[in-house]
C-alpha cells in the first residue's frame, strides 16, 4: 500500500467537501439573502424563538459558522442583543448537528438527479434565484460524492497494521483526541465538514468508539472558536456573542467529555453502529446544551459584558486616514497603470467611507463625542483623497493609452466625488442628528429604531456590493446594485408612511423624534443612491440602461 498516495486521495475527497459545503451555504446566501436577514430580525421574540430562528438558518446555510457572523454583524450595528445573539448560535450549533445527520445518510442513488437538474437550472436558469437553487443542488451531489470518495480512500487505511495502534493509544488519550478534533475543525473551518469526516471514518471502521466521542466533543469546541476567531477584530457586541458561545458550547465538550470519561456509559442504546453512536451523541450533545442554556443567557451575558470590553481610544480606526496615498506619480505616462493606481486610491477611500458608516447607529444611540470626533477626522482624510483623485486623473496622459481609458478616468473621479459627498452626508447631517438626539434626550418608538436599524444595515450591504463592482465590473453585480437601489427607494418609502401613521396615533416618541428620523430616511436614501452610481457606467457600456425614466409621448 502506498501510503502517500491514500493520504492525497484522502486530501483531494476532503477538499471536495469543503467546496461542496461552501457551494452550498454561499448558494442559500445569494438567492435568500433577504430571507435570511429578514429571519435574523424577527429573532427578537424570546430565547426560545431566536434558538429556533438561528436552528432552521443553519440548516438552510449548513453552517453554524455563518449564522453566527451575521448574528455578530446584526448585533454590531444594534439590531441584535448580546443575549439573542447567543440564543441564536446555541440554536445554529443545534441545527448545523441535524445537517450532519441529514448528509451522513446514503443517498448516493440521487447525485445523477442533483447533478442533472442542478446543472440545468445553473446553467440555463432564467434569474439569480434559480441560478443558485441549481448551485445548491450541485454542492449537495459534490457533498454526497466527496464523502463516498473519502470512504474508498479510507479502504486501505483498514488493512495497516500501525493504524490500530495509534488508534488506540488516541482511544486512550481523550485530552489529545479532544485537541485533534478541535484543531483539525479550525483548520478545515467547518464543523459540519470535520464531523462528517469523523462519521465516514467510524462508519468504515476506522476509528473506536472511544475516539470517536473525543473527536466529535473536540470538533465542537473548534465549531464555536472558528467564529470567534473570525470576530476577533469586530464591534464590541459581535465579540461578546461569540465568546458567550464559546463558553457554553466549548464549556459544555469539555464537560461531556470529563463526564464520559468519569462514567464511561456504554453508548450501544444510541445505535448498533459507531457512526451512528457518533451521529446521535453529537445531535444529542447540542440538544441538551441548548436545552441547559436557555436559562443562562442572561448570566453569560452579564459575564462576556464584563469580560469583553470596547476598545480604548487609541486603537480606533483613525492610522487608515493617515496611511500614505496610493497615486503613483511615476506612471502618469501608462494610462493603465495610473488608472490601476486611482482604483486603489478610491478603494481606500471607501474603507474610510465604510468604518464612518459602520457604527453610526451605535452613534446614534450612545451620541459618543469620542466616535463623533474620529469619524470627523476621518472625514477629512475623504475629502484630501478625492481632490487628490480628480487632479491625479487630471494630468494622466490618455493620448499614449486607449480610447476607452479617458472615460474610465471620467467615471473614476466621478465616484470619488459621491464618496466624498456620502462623506459629507455622514458628517454633516446624520452625525449632527445624533448629536441633537444626544443634547435633546430624544428616543425613537421602537418600531421606528428598528427600521432606522434595517435600512443602516441594507446600505452597508449595497455599499460592500459597490466596492465589489467597483473592481470586478462585473455585469450582473451591477444589475444586482441597481435593483437593490430600487429595493431601497421602497423600503424608505414605507417606512415614510409608517412614521406618519405613528403621528397620526399619537406616539410621543414618534413625534418628538420626527424630525431626525424622516432626515435620517432621507439621507441613508441619499447615500444608498450615491453607491449605486458605481454600476451606471458598466450598465451603460453594456445596454442595460434607458435613456430616460420619463414616458415616450410622442406617439400619444
Amino acid at each position: 500500500m502506498n501510503i502517500y498516495l491514500v493520504l492525497l486521495n484522502i486530501a483531494g475527497a476532503v477538499t471536495l467537501l469543503l467546496w461542496a459545503v461552501r457551494m452550498v451555504r454561499t448558494g442559500m446566501e445569494r438567492s435568500y439573502e433577504h430571507v435570511l436577514t429578514r429571519l435574523m430580525r424577527d429573532s427578537k421574540g424570546g430565547a426560545i424563538k431566536a434558538a429556533a430562528i438561528g436552528l432552521v438558518m443553519a440548516v438552510v446555510l449548513q453552517s453554524a459558522t455563518a449564522v453566527g457572523v451575521l448574528a455578530a454583524g446584526f448585533a454590531a450595528n444594534g439590531t441584535l442583543s448580546v443575549a439573542t445573539g447567543i440564543a441564536v448560535m446555541l440554536g445554529a450549533d443545534l441545527g448545523s448537528a441535524l445537517v450532519v445527520l441529514i448528509l451522513s445518510i446514503d443517498l448516493h442513488f440521487v447525485i445523477p438527479i442533483l447533478l442533472l437538474v442542478g446543472g440545468a437550472l445553473f446553467f440555463r436558469g432564467t434569474n439569480r434565484n434559480l441560478r443558485q437553487g441549481g448551485r445548491v443542488l450541485i454542492g449537495i451531489a459534490l457533498i454526497l460524492m466527496s464523502l463516498r470518495m473519502i470512504a474508498e480512500a479510507t479502504g486501505p487505511l483498514r488493512e495497516n497494521e500501525l493504524l490500530p495502534v495509534a488508534l488506540n493509544y488516541l482511544a486512550g488519550d481523550a485530552i489529545t483526541a479532544f485537541i485533534i478534533g478541535a484543531a483539525f475543525t479550525w483548520l478545515l473551518h467547518s464543523s459540519v465538514a470535520s464531523i462528517l469526516l469523523i462519521v465516514t471514518f467510524a462508519t468504515h471502521g476506522v476509528i473506536p468508539p472511544a475516539l470517536g466521542i473525543s473527536l466529535v466533543l473536540g470538533a465542537n469546541m473548534g465549531g464555536a472558536l472558528i467564529a470567534h476567531g473570525l470576530m476577533r477584530s469586530a464591534a464590541v457586541n459581535s465579540r461578546r456573542i461569540t465568546l458567550g458561545n464559546v463558553l457554553l458550547r466549548g464549556g459544555g465538550a469539555i464537560i461531556a467529555l470529563a463526564l464520559y470519561q468519569v462514567f464511561h456509559p456504554s453508548l450501544t442504546f444510541l445505535g448498533d453502529s459507531v457512526a451512528r453512536q457518533v451521529l446521535i451523541m453529537h445531535l444529542s450533545f447540542n440538544a441538551i446544551l441548548l436545552v441547559i442554556s436557555i436559562p443562562l443567557i442572561r448570566p453569560m451575558n452579564a459575564l462576556v459584558t464584563r469580560l469583553v470590553t470596547d476598545k480604548p481610544v487609541g486603537d480606533a480606526p483613525v492610522p487608515l486616514a493617515e496611511a500614505a496615498s496610493c497615486l503613483d506619480p511615476k506612471v502618469i505616462d501608462a494610462p493603465n497603470l495610473a488608472l490601476a493606481s486611482a482604483t486603489r486610491e478610491l478603494l481606500r477611500m471607501a474603507e474610510i467611507i465604510e468604518r464612518m458608516l459602520q457604527p453610526l447607529m451605535e452613534i446614534y444611540k450612545s451620541g459618543d463625542p469620542e466616535k463623533i470626533r474620529q469619524a470627523r477626522l476621518m472625514e477629512a482624510a475623504v475629502d484630501k483623497a478625492q481632490s487628490d483623485i480628480k487632479l491625479y486623473l487630471a494630468k494622466v496622459n490618455y493620448a499614449k493609452g486607449s480610447a476607452e481609458d479617458e472615460r474610465i478616468g471620467q467615471d473614476l473621479a466621478t465616484y470619488a466625488i459621491n464618496l466624498e459627498y456620502v462623506g459629507d452626508a455622514i458628517t454633516k447631517t446624520l452625525l449632527h442628528l445624533a448629536e441633537v438626539r444626544r443634547d435633546q434626550g430624544l428616543n425613537f418608538s421602537a418600531e421606528g429604531w428598528r427600521e432606522l436599524n434595517e435600512l443602516h444595515h441594507q446600505v452597508l450591504t449595497n455599499m460592500r456590493l459597490a466596492f465589489n463592482v467597483l473592481v470586478s465590473r462585473d455585469r450582473e453585480s451591477a444589475r444586482q446594485l441597481m435593483l437593490e437601489k430600487d429595493s431601497m427607494r421602497e423600503a424608505v418609502g414605507q417606512s415614510y408612511n409608517l412614521h406618519l401613521k405613528r403621528l397620526k396615533t399619537g406616539s410621543a416618541t414618534s413625534i418628538a423624534s420626527s424630525n431626525i428620523h424622516l432626515e435620517t430616511l432621507r439621507t441613508l436614501k441619499t447615500i444608498n443612491s450615491l453607491f449605486a452610481t458605481i454600476g451606471y457606467s458598466i450598465l451603460a457600456d453594456t445596454g442595460d440602461l434607458l435613456g430616460s425614466r420619463l414616458r415616450d409621448v410622442s406617439a400619444d
